[in-house]
């Protein structure tokens, strides 16, 4: 596949996969698996041509490891993200001291007053590095980067999980925990 074919296999499948599985056809189970086999018939019925080998070569290159496959191959999840209901079953984990949060400065004032909060998603997602951050910020225009008091957080109750591709997810955080938020300019 080329780039612009697998940019849009991987926009399908992360819309399937954490949004709206009728879109490909298929049923995720309570941990948000489905099978490959299925997900490959629906996605061909919904006009995304995708064989067994381009999803192999799209989890394999996202860049974010969005997706990933059973140890047998059969099945197939999205790591994070969903806003249809799922337990991804991941254990509470010690968080490291400082995670990042990527946004726009448009979102500040919301984020100030309220903290962070998951949205339309189950959880909010945090980054283990400012770079990934920085990234994730850009999204949606020129980013601004949080600091998160991950480790304060856990020391007072919150329960952090890590998914397989090191998201980090958190119900909320609380503006008590965020530093002062920082953009490019800062960096100078």
């Amino acid at each position: 596949m080329n780039r612009k074919e697998l940019v849009r296999a991987s926009k399908f499948l992360a819309r399937v996969l954490r949004h709206d599985p009728d879109l490909g056809g298929v049923r995720l189970d309570p941990q948000g698996w489905t099978d490959v086999d299925s997900l490959l018939r629906g996605c061909s019925r919904a006009g995304v041509r995708l064989t067994r080998t381009a999803l192999e070569e799209v989890v394999a290159t996202n860049d974010k490891r969005r997706f990933v496959l059973s140890p047998d191959g059969a099945r197939i999840r999205a790591q994070q993200g969903h806003s249809v209901r799922v337990d991804l079953g991941l254990a509470p984990s010690r968080p490291p001291r400082l995670l990042y949060h990527g946004t726009t400065g448009r979102f500040l004032p919301a984020i100030t007053a309220e903290g962070l909060l998951p949205m339309r998603r189950h959880d909010v997602h945090l980054s283990p590095d400012e770079a990934t951050a920085r990234r994730v910020g850009s999204r949606r225009g020129a980013p601004v980067v949080l600091t998160v008091d991950a480790g304060r957080m856990h020391d007072d109750g919150h329960a952090f999980r890590v998914t397989g591709n090191g998201v980090w997810l958190v119900p909320a955080v609380p503006p008590e925990y965020l530093g002062a938020p920082t953009d490019r300019r800062d960096r100078a």
